[in-house]
């Protein structure tokens, strides 16, 4: 059993993208063994109905939503049938999704740059714009968005997902200034280096060098992000708005 904490998610209902593996399917388990339902958006048909099918044998209610997040049409359809679906509301809402294209700067293109900003950072705001209406009208609502280390200190050959990472942490504050006086809150979680795909493709020198930049000498688990997301969807974050918190092992202190 994934070592999860404990909060009440009894019948809220969560929106997770990126949702298909890693940190966002992580959240999502973690979502749903702590009670709530679960709406999983992603790109990979496949792979989205193998995360839903796992997350159903919870023995939660789950669906699944194949999903481009940059494209604002995709997004409206998508909303509004997720809000259909689930009783026109929406509790918890996690935008994860997030690509690379890491290329130093003299050789990255123009679809470098805007295929990251897009999804990492325009993703965000879409889908947060098209819950916010049923938030405000619930008068509650958490907003979790996953950051990164690079979007608090820069990584070199990552100018496109740095800046879009940033862009995550100052959409959120600005967020949650907009929306607190209708008790919904808007946080940010930075991950360091994470044991998932996008992590298992370095080479052992690679990773050798992450590690020693981690002062607990290892890469973090998705369990561990998840973790902070419960906290961030859970009735005792409710005086906490605005921040983002760097799970990354002390990589940033």
């Amino acid at each position: 059993m994934t070592n999860f904490i404990k909060v009440d998610l009894k019948d809220r209902v969560a929106v997770v993208t990126g949702a298909t593996r890693g940190i966002g399917f992580g959240i999502a388990e973690a979502f749903a063994r702590n009670g709530a339902k679960v709406a999983l958006i992603g790109t990979n048909a496949e792979k989205l109905q193998a995360s839903t099918e796992s997350i159903r044998a919870i023995g939660v209610e789950a669906e699944m939503y194949i999903c481009n997040v940059s494209q604002s049409d995709d997004v409206t359809k998508t909303t509004a049938a997720i809000l259909e679906r689930f009783g026109k509301k929406v509790d918890i809402l996690v935008n994860n999704a997030g690509i690379t294209r890491d290329k130093l700067i003299r050789v990255m293109t123009d679809a470098d740059w805007d295929d990251v900003i897009s999804i990492n950072l325009r993703g965000t705001f879409l889908m947060t714009r098209a819950f916010v209406e049923p938030m405000r009208r619930a008068k509650y609502g958490r907003i979790i968005n996953i950051s990164s280390v690079s979007g608090l200190q820069g990584n070199r050959g990552q100018c496109n997902y740095s800046a879009s990472k940033a862009g995550v942490i100052g959409f959120t504050r600005t967020l949650s200034l907009e929306l607190a006086n209708r008790g919904i809150t808007a946080n940010c979680i930075a991950p360091g280096f994470v044991e998932t795909d996008m992590t298992a493709v370095l080479d052992d020198i690679v990773k050798t060098a992450a590690k020693g930049m981690i002062p607990v000498g290892r890469f973090g688990l998705p369990e561990e992000i998840a973790n902070a997301a419960l906290f961030f969807a859970s009735e005792s974050s409710g005086y906490v708005t605005g921040q983002c918190i760097a799970v990354d092992g002390g990589m940033t202190v």
